[in-house]
């Protein structure tokens, strides 16, 4: 999780759980898409890697790796304690940048995007993941401090209104679209019932939704078909927004 103007922000939830089916299934979906932009690079920058569960599938791929989070409890020895608003990297550092599930955290979101073109090579590759549809905000949200869900439309025009140039685009998690929205359809409902969103303690993590072991296998077998549609095919919906963009040569 990135640094907002929000106070008291909690961290990601992976910190608890970094086994949960869904970053598991994320860390596969993410290397089917992105992987091959990834190309090998000199140096790697890994926006928001309290996350790190669904990145490891970059390890080995730069000469350099650099993971900077604002939670520190995200981080491995050596990595950067900084904001994706005011990154600690001079123009141009990076050949990669990934940024996965962070910048719905960002506001503005246009000073995140910009800093992470300037840290970006010319010819460098930005990945980026964002939770999808403005429709499917739950309390869920309000705990993890977004600030906004996204179409593939949304995310492509922030993208190319930081200069960069999208490659690819489209959503992610299809196979379990179905169940998805199902559950954040019928928490709205309830919630708007309840009233107001039940408020965390201060820097408490976001808790995930339980899921029992035979709903999770079901879960991680619907993924599948994300995986196997995924190298020849851009998918119409999902739960999640994937980009890829390069920075152009002036």
């Amino acid at each position: 999780m990135i640094q907002t103007d929000k106070q008291a922000v909690g961290g990601s939830p992976s910190i608890a759980q970094s086994d949960y089916w869904w970053y598991r299934a994320r860390t596969r979906i993410l290397e089917t898409v992105m992987k091959p932009y990834v190309g090998t690079p000199r140096r790697l920058l890994d926006v928001g890697s309290a996350d790190g569960p669904s990145v490891t599938w970059l390890e080995g791929t730069a000469e350099q790796h650099v993971s900077l989070d604002v939670d520190p409890r995200g981080l491995a020895e050596g990595g950067v304690c900084g904001s994706a608003t005011g990154l600690p990297f001079a123009d141009g550092s990076f050949d990669v940048v990934a940024a996965f599930d962070v910048i719905e955290h960002c506001d503005p979101e246009a000073t995140a995007l910009a800093e992470i073109e300037r840290v970006l090579a010319p010819g460098g590759r930005f990945l980026m993941s964002v939770p999808a549809y403005a429709w499917a905000w739950t309390s869920h949200d309000d705990h993890n401090h977004h600030y906004r869900r996204y179409t593939r439309r949304r995310a492509v025009e922030a993208v190319r209104g930081a200069g960069l140039v999208p490659l690819r685009a489209t959503y992610g998690f299809t196979g379990t679209f179905p169940m998805f929205a199902a559950q954040r359809l019928v928490t709205r409902f309830k919630e708007r019932d309840a009233g107001a969103v039940q408020q965390l303690p201060d820097g408490a993590v976001a808790p995930l939704p339980e899921v029992s072991p035979a709903i999770e296998r079901l879960l991680l077998g619907a993924t599948r078909i994300d995986e196997r549609l995924l190298p020849a095919l851009d998918l119409p919906f999902g739960s999640s927004v994937l980009v890829t963009a390069l920075k152009p040569h002036r």
